[in-house]
């Protein structure tokens, strides 16, 4: 067992590990290792799940209680790092910029104080390290187990840029929003530039498209309820005096409540496929459908308000983020809450210069233990 400053010596010597060594959705073979590597030395029971990459580990309390889990994502993104950190990215064009080593090592740290206080555990803690979640759906990789069958609630956790350390983002209701991603190809018919009345242009058909889909957010959706799209992709010809035969439109739609989500997947088709007659032109729509939005139960936003006020941190109501995250899936299933962390301000998540004050990695392990754990007295 460590002392306190031991504790979070190692934590921190292991987060900048992490940090060294990202690595992308799915291929994630050393995080897995090192993080398997930590809990084993910590005694920690490790499940036999057969999972390509990612950890699903166990502590089981002596006394009677609920089952919960806390999910922690392990995977990087395809960011070159721009931190000047003397424990910066070793992987030329990966780093961790969205915080996932951090929400590693806080579990991992809310694990090892769970072991060590077991017997005043009740009930048993899963903790899912959990793959790919910057592909929206990690999360489904976990699902095809049956790990959740005798979980009750669940638990997630994000690095906060915007909040200083010790400051928590935690409320009730929809705080992600449902990520889906559309591709619009347009086929019209090739002809001269000189000439387009010789066949079907389909750039100004894309551009008539990409205009009108605007409309979903300002004349479909309800005005108090957040909702976006946005075209990211415009992809047609490839001279300057051919008219290409096709277009091809790519982009995303964010939403919070379900009937707007099913509501702008209608109106996507509607719009590509009769604006594209209207000019003469024929269009397919992809619906790509990724994570549902992330909504926080209200027992366990309360729960965790009052952990965190026992715990010496400040609540703010958390921030509503069109950005989506696939905690959402196990959400579908059980009860779920998910808390912002403040991690120091400075740049925002998914951008180069994203850093974390290593100042909160202990005290955030130690706030997950009790809020899951149910320990009020100190844990070391």
């Amino acid at each position: 067992m460590y002392n306190r400053k031991e504790l979070e010596e190692k934590l921190i010597s292991d987060f900048e590990w992490f940090h060294m060594h990202p690595e992308l959705s799915y291929e994630e073979n050393k995080t897995t290792e090192k993080i398997r590597e930590i809990l084993t030395e910590s005694g920690i029971e490790i499940l036999p799940y057969p999972l390509e990459t990612g950890v699903i580990a166990i502590v089981r309390g002596s006394k009677n209680g609920p089952v919960q889990a806390l999910r922690c994502d392990i995977d990087a993104l395809p960011v070159k790092e721009e931190t000047g950190l003397t424990y910066a990215s070793c992987c030329e064009g990966k780093m961790h910029a969205c915080g996932h080593d951090f929400h590693i090592i806080a579990g991992i740290g809310c694990a090892v104080l769970l072991q060590g206080r077991k017997d005043e555990l009740a009930g048993d803690v899963k903790f899912i390290f959990q793959p790919g979640e910057e592909t929206s759906v990690g999360a489904l990789k976990i699902l095809e187990t049956d790990v959740l069958a005798d979980v009750e609630q669940i638990w997630g956790i994000h690095a906060d840029p915007t909040n200083d350390v010790g400051v928590l983002g935690i409320r009730e209701g929809y705080v992600t929003a449902a990520v889906d991603r559309f591709v619009i190809t347009i086929k019209g018919t090739g002809c001269h530039g000189a000439h387009p009345d010789d066949g079907t242009d389909p750039i100004p058909v894309a551009a008539a498209i990409v205009q009108a889909l605007q409309t979903v957010v300002t004349r479909n959706i309800n005005a108090f309820h957040p909702a976006l799209v946005s075209v990211t992709r415009f992809q047609a010809g490839n001279t300057w005096n051919v008219i290409p035969e096709s277009a091809v439109l790519e982009g995303t739609v964010r939403t919070m409540e379900r009937e707007d989500r099913i509501l702008f997947e209608k109106r996507v088709r509607e719009i590509a496929l009769h604006t594209s007659h209207a000019f003469g032109a024929e269009a397919e729509v992809e619906w790509i459908a990724g994570c549902p939005a992330t909504y926080n139960d209200g027992g366990m936003a309360e729960e965790s308000i009052l952990m965190a006020e026992e715990c010496g941190f400040s609540v703010v109501p958390e921030e509503s983020s069109l950005g989506g995250d696939d905690f959402a899936f196990y959400e579908e299933k059980i009860p779920g809450c998910y808390i912002k962390i403040g991690t120091g301000k400075g740049e925002r998540i998914h951008q180069p210069g994203f850093q974390v004050d290593e100042s909160v990695i202990l005290p955030a392990a130690e706030y997950l233990a009790k809020l899951m754990g149910g320990i009020m007295n100190n844990l070391i």
